[in-house]
């Protein structure tokens, strides 16, 4: 998973790349050139007193240095840039597919995760990608001219090396396989982290009211527990590799001394080239725990980049349409035939043989007990997930061929669960028309019985929203959702249960103000409160997941017990009648 994402998203920098691995092998090859020129000076300077030899393989000496210094700030330039290209690329991928996803897909993954995989494994992968431009393409090419240079220079001493790198090479690898699974289980646990602490901060008026304060505590405290256990596996398993690598190097570097010296003393090696061997062992050793390095992060990297794939590799629900309609007749006419929808994996579908019309000029209501799929139903209009079976229609076209874009101008939803988004009024206002003048957002707000408390504030139109709609009233947060609907201007409305948080009076005049703006749009109302949709031109009743009646009020309380049930739950006899 990992290479395959490295490669379609590494692609459009070949060129960077390309400079990136030319200068990382001109500044290892200065780097293992230093030790000959050590060697150099040291038998042919020094033990013979050559003054002027020195000088000048002294200075060629330093001007390889500077050779490699520049070298080196080239890559790690070149490679910084490619991997944040990389990490910058990798997120918006993950965005623009989490962007596509319907609520099936998100439900499915959930808000905590899609977080963590956008967020925390994306980094983890880019870091990857930066270690390895900037250490991992020079310690292969250290590692081998290391050991061809020290053969060059010793062939009975290079013996240390047959033994030294299969040991570097065992040890690591065990600690490789042991850190995967734990690597694993951390990111899940950062998951947990994630989801426990935005419940937290999202329900703390639930905390406080309930005085849960210490529950939530402790639930905090056992998932940062379990994150903190995993971490300590982790960072202990980690830690052996250190130790185990430089008691590897110590003990190489005493037998490369130890068998020099008897070199030296028999002939056969000069001081120059053991002072060399001792530096190509350490480039070698020093390239092997580069290596261990990068395979410390290979493993978390992998657990990630899986992650992201995960993400990337899942296919929306809702499938826009390879030939789609980009005009409408634009009446607003909105038909639902034998529609069914099912979630994955579920035993009972939420809904069976939906038949609903709702035409313009006309008001529709949904009424139902919890649960019978009311807002599933409003849900397969504007495609937030698709039906199963049968099919929706917006002014005789099925709605999974009508551009995306198309029918978003032409149906509007107002949630259950009204969101606002951190800003102004204005900017959430005009979310759904970025053309619309303030007049025409004082009008809406005016209809939406919002236009009063929106005066009152301190910048009026440029108040700010918090994000959620966390400083105003839940009452507060319904009417706006509706007046940004009203800016849209729609030929569909769909109030899915959004007059539930107001008063009776507030409904009431919200509603008549509604009904002269949407004299000739079609509207869909879903309530549970039937003094909301007594008055609608037809009511359809649904009970778990069917249409058990349709008609006027009146008509249902004569012969629909269920609507009757339901009504008589709320009013007395004489207020139905």
């Amino acid at each position: 998973m990992l290479i395959r994402l490295l490669r379609a998203h590494l692609r459009p920098y070949k060129n960077p790349i390309t400079l990136l691995v030319l200068l990382q092998l001109l500044q290892t090859c200065a780097t293992l050139y230093l030790p000959t020129l050590n060697a150099h000076i040291i038998d042919n300077g020094v033990v013979k007193g050559d003054t002027d030899y020195i000088l000048t393989f002294g200075g060629l000496m330093i001007a390889v240095s500077l050779g490699q210094v520049l070298c080196n700030m080239g890559a790690v330039y070149f490679g910084a840039r490619t991997a944040s290209a990389l990490g910058r690329d990798v997120r918006a991928a993950v965005f623009d597919r989490v962007q596509s996803f319907s609520s099936r897909e998100v439900a499915h993954f959930g808000a905590p995760s899609l977080i963590t995989r956008t967020t925390n494994d994306v980094q983890q992968v880019q870091m990857l990608v930066l270690l390895s431009f900037t250490l991992m393409v020079s310690a292969p090419i250290m590692c081998v001219g290391g050991i061809v240079l020290a053969l060059g220079l010793d062939v009975p001493l290079s013996g240390v090396l047959v033994a030294v790198v299969p040991v570097l090479g065992i040890s690591v690898t065990l600690i490789v396989r042991r850190l995967r699974p734990l690597f694993r289980s951390m990111q899940v646990r950062l998951d947990t982290v994630n989801r426990v602490l935005r419940e937290q901060i999202t329900g703390n008026r639930v905390i406080r009211a309930f005085v849960r304060d210490g529950y939530e505590k402790d639930r905090f405290r056992g998932a940062n527990t379990e994150l903190t256990d995993v971490s300590l596996k982790t960072g202990r398993t980690l830690a052996l590799m250190f130790p185990i690598v430089m008691t590897v190097v110590n003990l190489s570097s005493i037998a490369v001394v130890w068998f020099g010296a008897h070199r030296i003393d028999s002939g056969g090696m000069q001081i120059g080239d053991l002072t060399a061997f001792l530096a190509y062992l350490m480039q070698i050793v020093m390239s092997v725990m580069m290596a261990t390095f990068m395979f410390m992060m290979v493993p978390r990297a992998e657990v990630c980049a899986e992650r992201i794939e995960e993400v990337l590799g899942t296919e929306s629900s809702v499938v826009p349409p390879l030939a789609p309609v980009s005009e409408l007749r634009r009446h607003g006419h909105l038909e639902i035939r034998e529609a069914g929808f099912r979630y994955p994996g579920a035993e009972e579908p939420v809904l069976k043989a939906i038949d609903l019309v709702a035409r313009p000029g006309e008001i529709t209501a949904v009424i139902g007990s919890t649960g019978s799929g009311k807002s599933t139903l409003l849900g397969l209009v504007p495609r937030l997930f698709d039906a199963t079976e049968g099919e929706v229609l917006v002014d005789g076209v099925n709605v999974h061929e009508i551009d995306p874009k198309l029918l978003a101008q032409t149906v509007g939803l107002v949630p259950q669960k009204p969101y606002l988004f951190a800003g102004t009024v204005a900017t959430n206002l005009r979310y759904g028309n970025p053309d619309a003048t303030d007049e025409e957002l004082w009008h809406a707000l005016e209809v939406a019985q919002a236009k009063e408390f929106v005066s009152k504030l301190e910048s009026g139109l440029d108040s700010p929203i918090a994000q959620g709609g966390t400083n105003v009233s839940g009452g507060q947060r319904q009417r706006l959702a509706i007046a940004r609907t009203l800016v849209q201007r729609p030929e569909i409305y769909l109030f899915d249960d959004s007059f539930s948080a107001l008063d009776y009076a507030t409904d009431a005049a919200l509603r008549a103000a509604l009904s002269q703006e949407t004299a000739e749009a079609t509207v869909v109302i879903v309530a549970q409160r039937v003094a909301t949709i007594r008055d609608a031109d037809r009511i359809v009743v649904l009970d778990e997941g069917r249409v058990v009646g349709t008609g006027r009020h009146h008509e249902l309380m004569a012969d629909n017990e269920t609507y009757r049930e339901i009504v008589l739950s709320q009013l007395t006899e004489a207020e139905a009648a």
